[in-house]
């Protein structure tokens, strides 16, 4: 006899990240890689971050601060919240996972998103063998009526990834006000805003103000795209009191690291960085999108750090690009065969990638 694994858990199809450079490296036998799948900042991490993280290592034989207490009384200020609104975790990921096991871990509860969006969000539903609703987009955004349309007296959590991946695109401020106005109070709300600094804050939904009526609603962010950070795991909710404590409950005393801490403390102040970041995603996103509609190809309109593209068999354009030794994202697993996901690079790599699109796809 074998232990027996739940049933639920044999039929999961596991995540598919993007593929790292030295594997391909390895498996193609490629000198030089250049890797445009996974929306990480192509200018490295926060120069700050990176001195605070070495820093840290010196003190790796300590235990890690449990409630990241610096962090919180940094950020809390910031955002006009209390250390209490906050909670720190292994990357945004974590936070789903606690979401889903605090509030909708019972059988008959569901969940509900608006794909193809963040496929962690049904992953992590599943192994809980918990429903899982997915309504449509609009134009290649989250239809909102027809999301909350789908809420049911079982429905318990609603993710809303704004800006959306893979995507790109975003619900303006006056689209989400009206949509949590029909959210009923026992739904929490969950709102996915990984990719929050590159949105035009013009029309992004100040989603932090919301929390004052809004006792329903929690907003993740994270520390992996703008600031550079993917690689140390570090992500943060911001909810009332209420919710806040529930996930400091339900996750592991030590689920932060120190390096990551030190490097997230010292990141958030790098202003230079982030600026310098959003600068070169403008330029790279403009250069790309100029450059596609020379070749008349299709895209979405992008609020992130990526584009959208319609090249035709998507599983196929990754394969020729993989043999160039550039990794682009495939759309398969999100129902969308026709497109694929790239990155913003730096200028170099912008260049190299619209070229070898353009010999890839003209030479079919």
């Amino acid at each position: 006899m074998k232990p027996k694994p739940k049933e639920r858990i044999v039929l999961l199809r596991p995540y598919s990240p993007g593929k790292p450079i030295e594997e391909v490296k390895r498996e193609l036998g490629l000198k030089s890689v250049i890797k445009m799948a996974s929306n990480e900042n192509p200018l490295g991490p926060s120069p700050l971050g990176l001195r605070a993280a070495e820093n840290a290592l010196k003190k790796i034989n300590l235990y890690p601060d449990g409630g990241s207490y610096y962090l919180k009384n940094k950020i809390a200020p910031e955002l006009g919240v209390k250390p209490e609104n906050l909670c720190f975790a292994n990357g945004s990921n974590e936070l789903i996972l606690l979401s889903i096991h605090a509030f909708a871990s019972d059988p008959g509860d569901e969940i509900a998103y608006g794909f193809p969006s963040f496929l962690i969000y049904r992953l992590i539903a599943q192994s809980y063998g918990i429903k899982v609703i997915e309504t449509g987009l609009k134009n290649f955004t989250i239809d909102l009526e027809k999301l909350a349309g789908a809420v049911t007296e079982n429905t318990r959590i609603i993710f809303l990834c704004n800006p959306n991946n893979p995507v790109g695109t975003m619900n303006t401020a006056d689209e989400v006000e009206t949509f949590l106005k029909r959210i009923p109070p026992h739904v929490l709300v969950v709102m996915d805003e990984a990719y929050y600094e590159y949105a035009d804050k013009k029309i992004f939904p100040d989603s932090v103000s919301y929390l004052k009526d809004k006792k329903n609603l929690l907003i993740l962010r994270t520390f992996s795209k703008m600031y550079g950070l993917a690689g140390l795991r570090i992500g943060y909710a911001i909810g009332d009191e209420s919710i806040i404590s529930v996930l400091d409950k339900s996750r592991q005393p030590f689920n932060v690291n120190s390096v990551a801490q030190a490097a997230a403390l010292a990141a958030f102040d790098d202003k230079q960085h982030v600026e310098r970041s959003l600068k070169e995603n403008k330029n790279g996103i403009a250069f790309i999108m100029g450059r596609l509609k020379q070749m008349n190809i299709e895209y979405v309109s992008t609020s992130t750090n990526f584009l959208l593209i319609k090249t035709g068999n998507s599983k196929k354009i990754f394969d020729r690009f993989l043999q160039k030794g550039i990794i682009v994202r495939p759309m398969d697993a999100y129902g969308l065969r026709q497109y694929i996901r790239v990155t913003i690079g730096l200028p170099e790599h912008n260049e190299i990638f619209v070229e070898e699109l353009k010999n890839i796809l003209f030479s079919l």
